[in-house]
């Protein structure tokens, strides 16, 4: 995915994965992936362990290219809390995690792939580990509970939920309109949860 050399020591994140966090590479060689040249890099994410990825599947990036993560855009996740709290407004906590993220909301982004991305955020569900992830993916924080307790995380993720079918509702009518091929495609390769978010948003049997 993308032509950027990787070597030993690089950080980096996963963008389709951001709640893993930022992973050091521990190894990288050169591979040839399905008869496309690549690297396979094992990684050691921060909340997820460590990963082997191929290069020429993986969208990998610099965490400074990933600026929805508020970690490493001015909420570090060693600040005092009340240096963070202080930075934060009272509505922009709220506002940064029930946002839908900018991977399946930006507009320069075909639909076609936002509804991908969108799809694929029903993976998260409001429980045990799920929720934690969630968490970590909207807040940059490698330990949401750090900042947040239980009860606030899933009242965030019930918000995030509304904000999200809401959204893949439009992207439905959208695509329905301009596109129908390309949702078909998207429904025919969606995840079990995806599938079910699309029957939900459009009535698809």
């Amino acid at each position: 995915m993308t032509a950027r050399e990787w070597k030993m020591g690089d950080r980096l994140m996963h963008a389709g994965r951001p709640e893993w966090g930022i992973g050091e590479v521990r190894s990288a060689e050169h591979v040839v992936q399905e008869g496309v040249k690549s690297q396979r890099l094992t990684i050691r994410f921060e909340r997820a362990g460590v990963k082997t990825l191929a290069t020429a599947f993986a969208d990998l990036r610099p965490p400074e290219e990933m600026p929805q993560v508020p970690a490493e855009n001015g909420i570090a996740h060693d600040e005092p809390e009340g240096n963070w709290l202080k930075q934060a407004e009272a509505g922009s906590i709220n506002e940064m995690m029930i946002r839908v993220p900018e991977a399946a909301s930006d507009p320069f982004k075909s639909r076609k792939s936002r509804l991908e991305s969108t799809l694929a955020l029903y993976r998260f569900t409001g429980a045990g580990s799920s929720l934690l992830d969630w968490s970590a993916m909207q807040s940059g924080l490698k330990d949401p509970l750090s900042r947040f307790n239980r009860h606030e995380l899933e009242r965030f993720f019930e918000q995030f939920k509304l904000a999200l079918d809401a959204h893949l509702r439009r992207l439905v009518q959208e695509l329905k309109k301009a596109d129908p091929q390309a949702l078909a495609e998207v429904a025919a390769a969606a995840e079990p949860a995806g599938k079910q978010a699309l029957r939900r948003a459009d009535g698809m049997r």
